[in-house]
């Protein structure tokens, strides 16, 4: 009696977990048929984009690098460069039109980059000239790199706000294909498969196993990209961006901000951090303008402090184009000035475009902690605000920190590396899957994971996938949807299983305590008296 309630209740507690497995093996596929393309492109792109600097130069090279050898000798050992004003106006001669951004030659073997709005309408323009001899190397339309592109497609933003909403479901379903996958991997005894290949390519388990080890492998890597990635989604990302920078003229409150400042905003002239996508630009006073002074408070003024209150903007008053140019310090003395203030190489110097602009010195270099945005009064040369990564608040420097090893960035070449080699795991976690689902899948069906005895095992597993989509909006509106369609599907299909037409037949997962795997039957030779009948 005893030993008939023992095996009565190991059958409960094997089918219990039976349920579960097939629960979580239906979520996890669905997960899988959303995330994996995804993830390829993500990883492909990825991976290049690590190296976005080398390969960018190497590409355009004829651009980018310069064209004509730079020599040093005992007598002359420094190599001057031109005139940063010179070189712009070489660039304009080439192509005539509005410069709005200049970066000055980063390297000694690196040409210098004019954005130009060309006056004959092709838009925007990126000139690139020779910093030492002022010979314009060429042009091409401004971000239209081979890297830019690359950066295009990994954020899908060749499909507008679609392709940025896609890929924030698509970041929220790979956390849940982690977790999801995790449980499935767990050895629970089985040896072989859990760190090792079995068998040959040739059988499916082969397959099986490379998913398996290269998924554990990469899961903490697709999370953590994944979340370091969420910062720029469009709802999640942009609603959390606007409640944590949406202050202080979205700058972090270490910076004093006591300058009147414009609507424009920093993020649509020039690349920047995350943390200051909310933060305007300051204006300049303008020429003759003595009645209310901005006092300069040395070369880092508007750095530290407290925040108080901004000044009130005066009504602008008309200025003639001469009374600009002969009271603007120019561009030579702006770089003067940045260079005076630290900013690092590579730093780019947005031009001011109206009467109250600035110039803007900024730069986003590998060391965070050399992150600088300078913003200078284009009359006085006063520095107006001056912004270190030293003045983001601990959840700023956290999320700069975490976006910038995404970027690979952070700790060098060994940074790139170990995400390249996560890149290549997500490569062939994916392949692996595709392949073993090719093998498993029944003709002509798709291969949807069996159902649980217990319907109730799909809707609590779908209960905790909501925590994620509870977080991540975009994510739990997808959940509600898949959730409907696998409800439909199973409405669908529980009838023509029932009465044979068309169904799947009998199913049962049986145990292979040899093999260390789960098996699906369908077969009723194969379920009887062995595992959980479906």
């Amino acid at each position: 009696m005893k030993t008939a309630t023992d095996t009565g209740t190991a059958s409960r507690a094997g089918r219990g977990f039976s349920d579960i497995y097939r629960a979580v093996w239906r979520w996890h596929f669905y997960a899988g048929l959303l995330v994996l393309p995804f993830l390829v492109l993500l990883s492909v792109t990825g991976g290049l984009y690590l190296f976005r600097d080398g390969i960018d130069q190497f590409v355009h090279s004829d651009l980018m690098k310069v064209n004509t050898p730079v020599t040093q000798s005992a007598q002359n050992p420094a190599v001057t460069s031109l005139p940063l004003s010179e070189q712009v106006d070489q660039a304009l001669a080439s192509l005539p039109g509005t410069p709005v951004r200049v970066v000055p030659s980063p390297a000694r073997d690196l040409t210098t980059e004019v954005d130009i709005v060309a006056a004959d309408g092709s838009g925007k323009q990126a000139v690139y000239v020779n910093p030492y001899s002022g010979e314009v190397q060429g042009q091409m339309a401004y971000r239209d790199s081979i890297m830019w592109t690359v950066r295009r497609l990994h954020s899908l933003a060749i499909m507008g706000p679609i392709g940025n909403a896609t890929l924030e479901i698509a970041a929220g379903w790979s956390i849940l294909l982690v977790f999801s996958g995790l449980f499935l991997w767990w050895p629970r005894g089985q040896k072989g498969g859990v760190v090792t290949l079995r068998a040959t390519p040739a059988r499916r388990l082969w397959w099986r196993d490379l998913h398996a080890v290269c998924g554990i492998i990469a899961a903490g890597f697709i999370v953590f990209l994944a979340v370091t990635g969420m910062p720029w989604s469009m709802v999640w990302g942009a609603k959390v961006n606007e409640l944590a920078n949406g202050h202080n003229y979205g700058y972090p409150d270490g910076v004093r901000v006591n300058t009147p400042m414009s609507d424009a905003r920093l993020v649509d002239q020039e690349l920047t951090s995350w943390s200051l996508e909310q933060a305007v630009i300051p204006l300049s006073s303008l020429p003759g303008d003595a009645a209310d002074p901005i006092v300069d408070e040395g070369e880092h003024a508007g750095h530290g402090g407290s925040v108080a209150s901004s000044a009130p903007v005066k009504a602008a008053v008309p200025v003639s184009a001469a009374a600009i140019a002969h009271a603007d310090i120019g561009l030579d003395e702006a770089e003067r000035i940045f260079a005076r203030e630290g900013l690092a190489p590579g730093y780019a110097i947005n031009l001011p475009s109206t009467a109250q602009g600035v110039y803007t010195g900024s730069v986003y270099p590998d060391a965070l902690e050399r992150q600088q945005v300078v913003h200078v009064d284009r009359y006085s040369g006063d520095v107006l605000l001056d912004m270190h990564y030293a003045d983001y608040g601990p959840l700023g420097r956290a999320l700069e920190w975490g976006i910038n090893v995404h970027l690979g960035q952070q700790y060098g070449l060994i940074n790139q590396l170990i995400l390249l080699m996560a890149c290549l795991a997500m490569v062939m976690m994916s392949v692996g899957a595709g392949v073993m689902w090719w093998k498993r899948r029944p003709v002509g069906g798709i291969g949807i994971p069996p159902l649980p005895m217990e319907r109730k095992r799909i809707a609590g597993v779908w209960g905790l996938m909501m925590i994620i989509g509870v977080i991540f909006p975009l994510v739990g509106l997808s959940l509600i949807v898949m959730g409907l369609l696998d409800w439909l599907w199973i409405r669908v299909t529980s009838g023509s299983a029932s009465d044979g037409r068309g169904g799947i037949g009998e199913q049962c997962l049986i145990w292979r305590p040899r093999r260390g795997e789960l098996r699906l039957a369908t077969a009723s030779d194969a379920c009887r008296g062995r595992g959980t009948h479906g």
